[in-house]
């Protein structure tokens, strides 16, 4: 009999959720995504000094130096995986979409300097109405994104309308909101969570939308397992240790052929409809700020972490 892991990847595509190379290793993904909170851990592990130590000595300045860091890492990563590697714009970044498209070219000609062809990087972006925006840009560029902080089907619904190549929709953030307001615990077919990324997926397949729909944000394998068949699923060292150590098979739940019963209308939105709908969702609203605040923070965290080694 298989394990959970081995089962999951007959259905979906397994990305890891993690800048550390070794867990990399271990679990062969397709792709790997890394976010500022990821890079700040992995910078202070003493493996990967000497990455930081090259970096320091060649900056220039503070934001050259975050930048370079998180293309070495970007690097490293891509002669483990075959796929793509995902790098995030700063997140201070996320209410100004011509900084962000500055950002964005920028890490990409990083890359580029470096032999890598822009196919395999995707520009993590927040999910933003400005982020978007730009996200509509980069990809008539060829420079494709990965649309993130994403907790509502208005952004989901925003970002599909914008071409953006991938959205990062999360799972588990959405039912830690909720179990904080009810004190309900959540089954994971009730998983507040599961249910948003279910109906983005139906939604995105039933009126042929190309922009792949990566889960994200996992607090345990229940939450995974209720996802099989979904484009992409990202996921943690340490719950991709459960999956692999649980045997037996997962049942496929998402797919295009069901998702053609989804109940959902097809919606365009503008900006104030967005903002409207956005304002609406209060679990989005205070999560995307939340995250963004987080994902700023520990930007600031590197950036005081690397200076005084420059």
């Amino acid at each position: 009999m298989c394990n959970y892991l081995e089962s999951l990847r007959e259905h979906t595509t397994i990305v890891a959720d993690t800048g550390d190379f070794e867990s990399i290793r271990k679990y062969t993904p397709r792709d790997a995504t890394t976010n500022p909170s990821l890079i700040l851990k992995a910078a202070q592990m003493e493996e990967y000094s000497e990455l930081v130590n090259k970096v320091t000595y060649e900056a220039k300045n503070i934001d050259d130096a975050l930048d370079k860091l998180a293309v070495l890492f970007g690097l490293e990563i891509l002669k483990i995986v075959p796929g793509r590697v995902s790098t995030e714009v700063d997140a201070r970044l996320s209410f100004d979409t011509t900084a962000t498209l500055k950002k964005a070219r920028s890490l990409i000609a990083r890359y580029e300097k470096n032999g890598i062809n822009r196919e395999r990087i995707l520009i993590k972006i927040a999910s933003t109405w400005e982020g978007i925006r730009a996200a509509e840009e980069l990809e008539k560029e060829g420079i494709h994104c990965n649309l993130t902080l994403l907790f509502s089907f208005a952004q989901a619904i925003a970002c599909a309308e914008a071409k953006v190549r991938l959205i990062s929709p999360f799972v588990g953030r959405i039912m830690d909101w909720h179990k904080a307001k009810t004190g309900q615990e959540f089954s994971p077919t009730d998983d507040p969570g599961v249910q948003s990324v279910t109906r983005i997926y139906n939604y995105y397949k039933k009126f042929d939308y190309a922009t792949e729909v990566m889960g994200a944000s996992f607090r345990n394998i229940g939450e995974i397992t209720e996802l099989a068949g979904c484009d992409l699923l990202t996921i943690s060292p340490k719950l991709l240790d459960q999956l692999q150590e649980t045997r037996g098979e997962i049942q496929r739940k998402l797919s295009r052929a069901s998702a053609v019963a989804s109940p959902d209308e097809r919606v365009t939105l503008n900006e104030s409809a967005f903002r409207w709908e956005l304002n609406e969702d209060a679990c989005a609203t205070e999560k995307l700020s939340e995250g963004i605040r987080r994902f700023a923070a520990d930007t600031e965290k590197l950036e005081s972490f690397i200076l005084p080694k420059l």
